[in-house]
């Protein structure tokens, strides 16, 4: 959930309640349960966002690692040949 998500729904709910003079019990609790809505998506959204970015770090990890590799066949089919002629 994106914050502009997250302010658009805090809004629309203070605005529910703002329609009446003193919120009752039952706009109170729903009001609350949005809040703990919006932030368990916020922490969801974080922790995703992080498995992410280690994924992608992994990924370039891996990447140079075969990079390393191919560059050290290369070497050895070089001197292979070499060797046979």
């Amino acid at each position: 959930m994106t914050k502009g998500m997250l302010v658009a729904t805090l809004s629309f709910s203070l605005g529910m309640v703002a329609c009446s003079k003193h919120p009752n019990e039952k706009e109170l609790l729903a009001l609350e349960e949005q809040k703990k809505a919006a932030l368990a998506a916020e922490e969801l959204l974080a922790q995703k966002r992080k498995e992410r970015d280690d994924l992608q770090r992994q990924v370039e990890q891996k990447k140079a690692e075969l990079a390393k590799a191919q560059q050290e066949k290369n070497t050895v089919s070089t001197r292979l040949s070499q060797m046979q002629n």
